[in-house]
């Protein structure tokens, strides 16, 4: 399927209103309870949190947004899937490779059309959240990214 028919299969045409109007996602929180392992996991991952308070909120810059980590007292995230859009497909794909070196796993790097054609790396940390690390490509549909 290339993209004009994806777009016209999946997309509402013409594209509804939206209700409101947002400029960005300022991030997303996950609690763990077994949140120094956490710590340490994202840590190897992403380097020295930029932000800390207390013992149980670590946070790093992730763009305009932020990834912050919460203790937990009970469970670890589940039912959630992270999207991270990182700049290139060889930064995305070089993340991926981050997870899997610090424990995580990750299915091959593959050409998808999610919205857009991206390319997608998706990696599961050792805690079981799922983390999707997408990059547009460069041209779809005519239409460069």
């Amino acid at each position: 399927m290339d993209y004009t028919q994806y777009q016209e299969a999946y997309f509402a045409n013409p594209q509804p209103e939206p209700r409101f109007h947002f400029c960005s996602s300022f991030g997303i929180t996950l609690f763990y309870e077994s949140y120094n392992q956490a710590v340490a996991f994202y840590t190897q991952v992403l380097g020295i949190p930029a932000y800390a308070e207390g013992t149980g909120t670590r946070g790093w810059q992730i763009g305009t947004g932020w990834l912050t980590l919460l203790h937990s007292k009970s469970g670890n995230p589940r039912n959630v899937e992270i999207t991270l859009e990182l700049a290139t497909p060889s930064q995305a794909e070089k993340l991926q490779q981050a997870f899997i070196d610090a424990g995580g796993t990750g299915a091959p790097p593959s050409d998808q059309l999610m919205y857009v054609p991206i390319r997608s790396c998706p990696v599961v940390d050792p805690f079981g959240t799922e983390i999707l690390i997408i990059s547009k490509l460069a041209c779809y549909g005519g239409q460069t990214v």
